[in-house]
């Protein structure tokens, strides 16, 4: 039980780190008109609801751990949260290749500095919350787990728009970018599939 409070520890200050990161995302994105630093607030937005939700299973376990009418296996509900943010991060990938293609077949222009400063920042605040969710390989806990992905799946989309951005920028191929992101959304997607696969074993009670 122990690692379990100490997950929820890590789990609660990314959240908190990444809900202030995208309340400043859109408020400085409303205040200079910068869709790409709007867009990624929102889209850090998604990734607070889904590690928001392992850090309320972590809260749900611990308090059915003091109540002794509670008689079921509170592992369940971990892999039960690690379920369904894979099933979110399987969906946010899905999103990702369908706007990157529409970008493709339909190039737009791009504010190359503004989305930089956006993807450096996304990539720093990822690779902190990282190290924070950092855990034993060994650790059966897909709650914590999901976490990590998450912010893995953000992590790797900030330096592959970065990788992008500045070849698209030096010589003037816009469609790098898409290409960029949908590269990333399909390691996502395998990501989120063996995250579905693991945990649903678990919930099924179904051997490795």
């Amino acid at each position: 039980m122990n690692h379990i409070h100490t997950n929820e520890h890590k789990t609660m200050w990314v959240v908190i780190i990444a809900a202030s990161t995208m309340v400043l995302e859109i408020l400085f994105g409303i205040s200079t008109g910068s869709m790409a630093l709007l867009a990624d607030g929102i889209h850090m937005g998604s990734h607070v609801f889904a590690i928001g939700l392992s850090w309320l299973a972590y809260v749900i376990v611990r308090k059915l751990a003091t109540n002794s009418a509670y008689k079921g296996n509170s592992q369940k509900i971990l892999s039960l949260s690690g379920y369904t943010s894979g099933l979110l991060l399987l969906i946010f990938a899905l999103v990702i290749v369908y706007e990157a293609i529409q970008r493709y077949i339909h190039p737009s222009e791009i504010q190359f500095q503004e989305a930089l400063i956006v993807a450096c920042i996304g990539l720093g605040i990822n690779i902190l919350s990282a190290f924070m969710l950092h855990h034993s390989h060994e650790e059966s806990d897909h709650s914590i787990r999901a976490a990590y992905i998450h912010v893995l799946a953000d992590a790797l989309t900030s330096l592959t728009a970065i990788i992008a951005l500045i070849a698209a920028m030096l010589w003037n191929i816009l469609w790098l970018d898409a290409l960029g992101a949908i590269i990333s959304s399909l390691v996502i997607i395998m990501w989120s599939v063996s995250l579905l696969k693991q945990s649903g074993k678990d919930l099924l009670d179904m051997k490795a």
